[in-house]
């Protein structure tokens, strides 16, 4: 695993770990949440992709861990997809299957109807539709950084996020005696936060006619709304899915081996 810089101008570029395949002609392409960074998909999932024989290309959008930005740029849904664009054109990962967690999805899939290469899409607890409550969801995270910083954030959020089992490993990480402390209005996860809120969840899904895989976990309690699944799935042309009952949002980081062996076997499929 080697980390680089794509440089996308003075002030601007995006941090990157790509390994090759070895034995198998295809590339795992990991496209983040907003609050993630490629240790989400390397601690577990890429190690065992690799020793199948697979490549593995995960990244940290501008805004994220090593990944600089100008000072002012708006970190938005274009910006995003278009920087998911120019890695893959600079990178050009052989057959590559783009796996999005959350949010991610959403931007990896807008990048594959714009355009960007891609033999399959891997959709982590993506599908959802624009609502008040989605809109709510998203302007409490921006105000809550605001108020105690990413900390707050997520002490707030995580028990609706992750099954039980994973609250239970990792709760000495958590609910600490440290102050909490307002996050930088000039942070890139800030400015990511903030502009979710204009995120267009509106997405033409019956123009992906690549093959696709729903993962949901049925433990989300933050975003996971049965019937909105079932109807967006139902949009796709080429759409399997997958339900893990025991997971929630962050399924790479609750269910890696799970998760693993799912991507290895659509990947063999196509």
């Amino acid at each position: 695993m080697t980390g680089d810089i794509l440089r996308l101008g003075e002030h601007d570029g995006l941090y990157f770990e790509y390994d090759p395949p070895t034995e198998r002609d295809r590339t795992f392409v990991f496209v983040n949440a907003l609050t993630g960074n490629t240790g989400t998909w390397q601690a577990d999932i890429g190690p065992t992709l690799r020793t199948a024989g697979s490549g593995t290309l995960a990244y940290n959008f501008r805004g994220q861990a090593g990944s600089p930005f100008s000072p002012g740029i708006a970190l938005d849904q274009s910006l995003i997809v278009g920087d998911l664009k120019r890695l893959l054109e600079a990178v050009g990962p052989p057959r590559p299957i783009l796996v999005g967690l959350s949010i991610g999805g959403l931007f990896a899939t807008r990048a594959y109807l714009a355009g960007a290469p891609a033999e399959g899409l891997v959709l982590v607890n993506t599908l959802r539709k624009s609502s008040p409550r989605l809109d709510w969801i998203n302007a409490a995270m921006a105000r809550t950084a605001r108020v105690g910083g990413l900390r707050l954030v997520m002490d707030m959020y995580m028990p609706l996020l992750v099954n039980e089992e994973r609250l239970v490993q990792i709760r000495g990480d958590f609910l600490t005696e440290e102050a909490y402390e307002p996050i930088d209005p000039e942070d890139g996860h800030f400015s990511l936060l903030a502009h979710a809120r204009h995120t267009d969840w509106d997405v033409p899904y019956e123009r992906v006619t690549a093959p696709l895989l729903v993962v949901t976990g049925l433990r989300d309690r933050l975003f996971y709304d049965r019937e909105d699944v079932a109807e967006l799935t139902a949009r796709l042309p080429r759409a399997k899915t997958l339900e893990m009952e025991d997971a929630g949002h962050l399924i790479p980081l609750e269910r890696p081996t799970a998760l693993a062996a799912a991507l290895i076997a659509f990947a063999e499929e196509l």
